[in-house]
């Protein structure tokens, strides 16, 4: 029998195994355990240095060059750790649109990867923003990684063959990968752990890039691919296993939507994968805004038990998951309880104190592309007779889309096809700045800020941020008006009987990129609708309609409106991106008439330098573009005795007091300032 002492000796640790000699002597066996850190950067989008190009001036709440100090510290934390790339990284940032304009040579290192390849990065995953410059420029741009890259759902569709001998049906990207990682338990024994990556990219971008993969790829959904390989990594001997989804959170429902652009939830029932460093969405998680989602702890960062992480966007956060893993019977297991994730910033934005420096490293590697830019956005286009805020898109018609859609018109108008002719040509274009998502205090700084006077092309990718190109769709007046309905969704309900303060701005299920404005006819919004669409443009009332008192005037001064109005033939100058999608009323392939090379953005600068008319004898400008809004679109007064108290959200600076001051079409007073650092106006829509 095992006296006293022997007893307390068997009384260990939780985490130790016992056995009794012939002796009876106990030996205590330790359990080993390893603690692994993920980190992850995501959304870059070509934002290497802390530097803003449209203002000129250094940035310390973005880039790069401040993230690879938190990865340092992060490192230097612990023993083991590994760091991944989600994607989205070679577009977005006037650097980026430089390289693509001068072009990638075989042997030329894209500047992400300069910088990337001086942090040690384990793994990338492919955005869909990388296949905005073609396949051609991505194969070039990523054999310049000094690192290997995954995606399980992009699927060669070309009969003829893919790049490096890809065949035809087999996987674009290699779809998994297994590392061997030498770690340090925490007894500070060596050990060696299979660490499996798998990635995924959203099926959509079949229609974001449609001209650019239609016939050369296909995809598979996110979870149907997922379903399909992490069997296979588990199988070939993965311990543990890291998805990376270029994917929002999407749906907390089970089985969900297989085709889901936005699937990480989904991704959490899928078995055998333990953590999850997702993107897509510029926002962060773990975050209190996610605590109401089902199953989901937003302090210790777990998603439906999972650990994941999402590092927000610009290199703005360093996402980091650790990972408690313990070896029993034989196996490495991930303790999902144990372990959590965290979204490190590199600015504290509530109270303006830079939290990192800049890494001299990753300046040093970028510096000659970092010069190349600034040249390259300080080409002179032309000048403005006005300036160009977007302080007010959300709330009335708005000079930075005025200007986008005239330049689509001038566009589609000078290369319509003769048979098209004669066709009345309206613009449909969004705000793409106008206070980000209202989700993070940095939001508050997203807004056009484009000054009168001379213009440069850096003020042409303010206007204009993404490489889109020209597309236009013919459309009858009864789709113009669906197209809008969906529009409408960015607009919250407002009651015209209550008192209560109601916000007017629906930041949570549309996004400000989808509020198309569609030039060239006149309509108001009556916001006491309940919605007609909802923001996936699905109807949810069919007897609603927002969109009132909407009508074309022609050349000759005659006017159509209702059953006239829907019946005629349009045709709507546009992005591929909106074109090729088939969301909005009117869109998707069999509506496309006029597919054109020219960026949207390009149009936009080609369109101002000819309307400002460069004089060459003089080296001056005869003239100015116009920008200003032509007020086309409106709310509906709304018909009421009640004091209302409706409010918007806009940015909190003198520039935008002084703007709304000066171009305000209704009643507007600043009545607060939010948690977001936004300021918050009361809109008067009842005169």
């Amino acid at each position: 029998m095992l006296n006293q002492k022997v007893l307390s000796v068997v009384i260990a640790s939780l985490l130790s195994a016992t056995a009794c000699t012939s002796e009876d002597k106990v030996v205590t066996v330790t359990i080993p355990e390893v603690d692994l850190r993920v980190l992850e950067t995501s959304d870059l989008h070509a934002n290497i240095m802390d530097f803003n190009y449209y203002s000129g001036k250094e940035d310390k709440t973005i880039g790069l060059a401040r993230t690879a100090s938190l990865i340092h510290a992060a490192r230097k934390e612990v023993s083991n750790s590994v760091l991944v790339d989600n994607g989205d990284l070679i577009q977005g940032s006037p650097m980026g649109d430089y390289v693509a304009s001068i072009g990638l040579q075989k042997g030329d290192v894209h500047p992400a990867y300069k910088a990337m390849n001086t942090l040690d990065y384990d793994v990338g995953n492919i955005g869909n923003h990388e296949f905005n410059y073609g396949l051609d420029f991505l194969e070039t741009a990523i054999a310049g990684a000094e690192f290997p890259y995954i995606n399980a759902n992009v699927i060669c569709a070309d009969k003829s063959g893919c790049w490096n001998g890809i065949q035809f049906s087999e996987n674009l990207f290699t779809p998994f990968i297994i590392k061997d990682k030498v770690v340090i338990d925490t007894e500070g024994k060596e050990h060696t752990i299979k660490v499996g990556y798998i990635g995924f990219v959203p099926p959509q971008i079949m229609l974001w890039d449609k001209q650019n993969l239609t016939g050369k790829v296909d995809t598979l959904g996110i979870v149907q691919a997922a379903e399909k390989f992490v069997p296979q990594m588990k199988a070939q001997g993965a311990d543990v296993i890291i998805a990376i989804p270029h994917s929002g959170i999407g749906s907390s429902e089970n089985p969900g939507d297989p085709w889901a652009e936005n699937a990480t939830y989904a991704l959490t029932n899928v078995a055998g994968i333990d953590a999850i460093m997702f993107g897509h969405s510029h926002s962060v998680f773990p975050d209190d805004r996610y605590q109401a989602l089902a199953n989901t702890d937003a302090s210790k960062g777990l998603l439906n038990g999972i650990p994941a992480v999402m590092p927000g966007r610009w290199g703005d956060n360093l996402g980091v998951i650790d990972l408690k893993l313990r070896k029993e019977n034989g196996k490495w297991a991930v303790i999902h309880k144990e372990s959590s994730s965290a979204a490190r910033p590199i600015y504290d934005l509530k109270n303006k104190v830079e939290l990192v420096q800049a890494d001299d490293a990753i300046h040093d590697a970028v510096s000659a592309e970092h010069t190349g830019t600034l040249a390259y956005v300080d080409q002179p286009i032309g000048e403005a007779a006005s300036d160009m805020f977007s302080f007010l898109t959300l709330v009335q018609d708005d000079p930075t889309v005025q200007i986008v859609s005239d330049a689509q018109i001038a566009g589609v108008k000078a290369k319509l096809p003769t048979e098209l002719k004669g066709i009345p040509i309206l613009s449909a274009a969004a705000p793409f700045k106008t206070g980000g998502r209202h989700s993070t205090s940095s939001d508050a700084d997203q807004y056009v800020l484009v000054d009168a006077g001379a213009l440069t092309y850096k003020n042409a990718a303010d206007l204009y941020l993404y490489p889109n190109t020209m597309v236009a769709v013919k459309v009858t007046g009864a789709e113009v008006k669906n197209w809008l309905e969906c529009s409408a969704n960015q607009f919250n309900q407002i009651d015209p009987n209550s008192t209560a303060v109601q916000s007017l701005i629906n930041w949570d299920t549309h996004r400000t990129y989808n509020f198309d404005v569609i030039d060239g006819v006149t309509y108001k919004i009556d916001v006491t609708q309940a919605n007609k669409l909802d923001g996936d443009c699905k109807v949810v009332n069919a007897d609603a309609n927002r969109i009132v008192d909407l009508t074309y005037k022609f050349d000759d001064g005659r006017e159509i409106t209702g059953t006239e109005f829907s019946a005629q033939e349009f045709i709507v100058a546009t992005n591929n991106y909106r074109a090729f999608g088939g969301k909005f009323a009117g869109t998707g392939p069999d509506f496309v008439v006029l597919e054109l090379p020219d960026a949207n953005r390009e149009a936009l600068a080609a369109y101002i330098s000819a309307e400002s008319k460069f004089n060459a004898v003089t080296g001056k400008y005869d003239g100015k573009v116009d920008p200003s809004a032509d007020n086309n679109w409106g709310f509906k007064t709304i018909n009421t005795t009640t004091a209302l108290d409706v409010r918007f959200e806009t940015q909190n600076s003198e520039k935008a007091a002084g703007f709304i001051a000066n171009n305000k079409q209704r009643d507007m007073v600043k009545v607060a300032v939010d948690e977001l650092g936004f300021a918050v106006y009361k809109i008067d829509l009842t005169k």
